[in-house]
Parts: structure tokens; C-alpha cells; sequence
């Protein structure tokens, strides 16, 4: 395969991911029916919002975490196995250092990415873990995603990057995920985490309340973990966007963030704990090239007439938003507004494409 062939390869087995304090990327093993991602994305949560290509909106159950080599595995349900390609892992293929390689991630609610580079170091030694360094550029959000040889194999997945850096990326060599995969299997696949202090998996069966059976270490695996609840401003916009009739906890992407699809639109809503503003934001479509001067006369003439919403021109991309402070904000205010900015983004987008030429985005 060539690098694009490789990165279309790829394309519907990379997920994305999203928790209520953070987001990330992932990949699923067809062998396996797991998606795999870095336990520092999955942390502190019972489960995780997933969404690929081929893997509609919803949750994973985290089945199993791992803070020694920052791994966690997540099980979907509503999954069609056919669908997916098979991808084979590079653990008994030697690396070298200048080997190219190829990231792939998508963050949660961002486009598909892959970037290039070679590999710098393969001894980067951190906690007695021998890191692969390479010079393939990554985001925050591309944390879980997997590092591909040229030939299409997965040689580590992405962990951590250094800030402030030129592109210096670390990847977990595949090996301890294929030992992580084989001894998960080994316990019978219920639900595990490895021990911190004497780095065995602990199950449900060799846990006693929130103590390591083996060395007494306190641990807790994933289903005792608590969901999360959320309170105050938060628990009302959640409160909002159920009453719209859309589930709050398949909108969460992040801290005090959330994502609404709504017919053809897509609405990201956002509060700034620090200035007490909540926004909501449709980017509808993109301008036309030529023959714009119609489409601003549309867009003034339908501020003038709305009250709540606005449309506005952010580069290229038309916008339609609202803002409101927190202070005013309750059920009966918010649910206004918030249904107000929903239907107008479904609707007025259809307009702009099919009788002002603007562009889907």
C-alpha cells in the first residue's frame, strides 16, 4: 500500500472519543471487539462516548484500564464486525530508528488526520518503559491513536507529546499492548485493571472492595467507578438539552462541552466557567465564491427579524449563534433559546445551500 491507501485503510477503524472532562482518539480490533485507547483518556470514567465512520453515536463500557503502560479498552455494542478491516500488529518486526511512520486520530468532533515522520529514538526510556520517538506530528486530541509502519502495520500507539516542542511525539511500542491484550483475555474479559504496585490485572474476582488481591495495593477497576453527575450551570444546559429532546450524555465532548446534531446541523455548545458565558454555535455552511452580496442581505435581513440568535461570518464559514450569561439562565430561558438556535440551524442551512449557493462544509 502507499501512504494514502494506508491512511483510507485506517479511516473507519479510528474512533473518536469523548468523556465529560475530556476527548481522544482510539482504534478498534476487529479480533478482539475492543477499541483501544490511552487510559489517561478514559480515566475516572464508568464509560466513554465512541463514534467512527462505521460506529454510530454511543456508549462504551471501559472494560479494562491500565495506568503502568496508559491503556484502556472499551467494548461497543451496536457494532456491525463486518464492516471492519482486519489490521495486523508489527510485534515481531524490528524497528529502526529514521523508519518512517504514519499517526492517525480524530479528535472528537474534528476531521479525520494523519501526519508523517520518522522515528528518532526507540530506547526513550520513561518508568522502565522504552518508548518510540518520532517526529509525526500530534494533537492533545490524537492521545490513543495508532502509529502505522509502512506497511501498514500498527507499530505503537500515540501517548503523549512534548509541549512547546518541534513535533516530538512519544508512541507505546505495540508489544505491551499485545501482552496487555493477552493477558485481559487470559482473565476472561469481564472487567480488569492492572495493579500499579505489583502489576498484575485484577478482576472482579481477585478484588476486595477497592484492594489489589495480590499485594493488598488499593485499585479500582472501571465498574466501580461512579458515572458522572453533573451540577450546577452544567446540570442545567444538560437539563436544557434533554427537554429538546436530545440525550445529554451522548452530547458531552469535554469539559463543559457539548455537541447537538440536529437534522443536517451540527451545534457546539460550550460555558466559560471563568466569564460566566455559555455560547451556542451551528457553522451552517461556507460562503459561495462569487455572487456573495445576496446571501449577507439574507443573513442581515434575518437578524433583523430574530431575537435570541444571530448569524454572523467567521472567515469563510456562516455562523449562526447565541449568548448568554449564566446568571440568567434557567430551564424555561435556556429551553427557548437553545430550541430556537436548533431548528433555525437545521432549517436556514438547507436555504443557504440549495437557493444561495453557499457550500456544505
Amino acid at each position: 500500500m502507499n501512504t494514502q491507501e494506508i491512511i483510507n485503510w485506517y479511516r473507519d477503524i479510528v474512533v473518536q472519543i469523548a468523556t465529560p472532562f475530556s476527548t481522544g482518539t482510539g482504534f478498534f480490533l476487529k479480533k478482539y471487539g475492543l477499541i483501544i485507547t490511552n487510559e489517561h483518556v478514559a480515566r475516572d470514567n464508568k464509560y466513554v462516548i465512541v463514534e467512527s465512520s462505521i460506529i454510530p453515536k454511543q456508549l462504551a463500557d471501559i472494560v479494562y484500564i491500565d495506568p503502568a503502560y496508559d491503556l484502556a479498552f472499551l467494548r461497543p455494542e451496536q457494532i456491525d464486525l463486518e464492516k471492519f478491516p482486519d489490521v495486523q500488529f508489527a510485534s515481531d518486526t524490528p524497528l529502526n530508528e529514521g523508519e518512517s511512520v504514519i499517526a492517525v486520530g480524530h479528535p472528537f468532533g474534528l476531521n479525520y488526520s494523519a501526519t508523517r515522520g520518522i522515528i528518532s529514538n526507540l530506547k526513550e526510556d520513561n518508568n522502565d518503559i522504552d518508548y518510540i520517538q518520532h517526529d509525526a506530528a500530534l494533537n492533545p486530541g490524537n492521545s490513543g491513536g495508532p502509529l502505522i509502519n509502512e506497511n501498514a502495520k500498527i507499530i505503537g500507539i500515540n501517548t503523549f507529546v512534548v509541549n512547546q516542542s518541534n513535533n516530538v511525539g512519544f508512541s507505546l511500542p505495540v508489544q505491551y499492548l499485545q501482552k496487555s491484550l493477552e493477558e485481559f483475555i487470559a482473565t476472561g474479559q469481564s472487567c480488569g485493571a492492572r495493579c500499579h504496585s505489583c502489576k498484575n490485572i485484577v478482576t472482579e474476582q481477585s478484588v476486595s472492595e477497592e484492594y489489589c488481591n495480590f499485594c493488598g495495593s488499593k485499585v479500582k477497576l472501571p465498574s466501580q467507578i461512579e458515572p458522572y453527575q453533573p451540577f450546577g450551570i452544567p446540570k442545567t444546559i444538560e437539563d436544557i438539552i434533554e427537554k429538546t429532546g436530545h440525550r445529554p450524555i451522548l452530547s458531552r465532548r469535554g469539559s463543559n462541552q457539548w455537541e447537538i446534531q440536529e437534522g443536517s446541523a451540527k451545534i457546539g455548545i460550550s460555558y466559560y466557567e471563568e466569564t460566566g458565558l455559555i455560547t451556542g454555535d451551528a457553522y451552517l455552511c461556507l460562503l459561495p465564491k462569487q455572487d456573495i452580496a445576496p446571501i449577507y442581505e439574507y443573513l442581515l435581513k434575518q437578524n433583523y427579524l430574530s431575537e435570541g440568535v444571530s448569524f454572523s461570518v467567521r472567515e469563510q464559514n456562516i455562523v449562526l449563534s447565541l449568548f448568554i450569561f449564566d446568571r440568567y439562565l434557567n430551564k424555561e430561558t435556556g429551553y427557548k433559546l437553545f430550541k430556537e438556535l436548533f431548528e433555525k440551524a437545521d432549517y436556514h442551512d438547507n436555504i443557504l445551500v440549495e437557493k444561495y449557493s453557499a457550500k456544505w462544509r
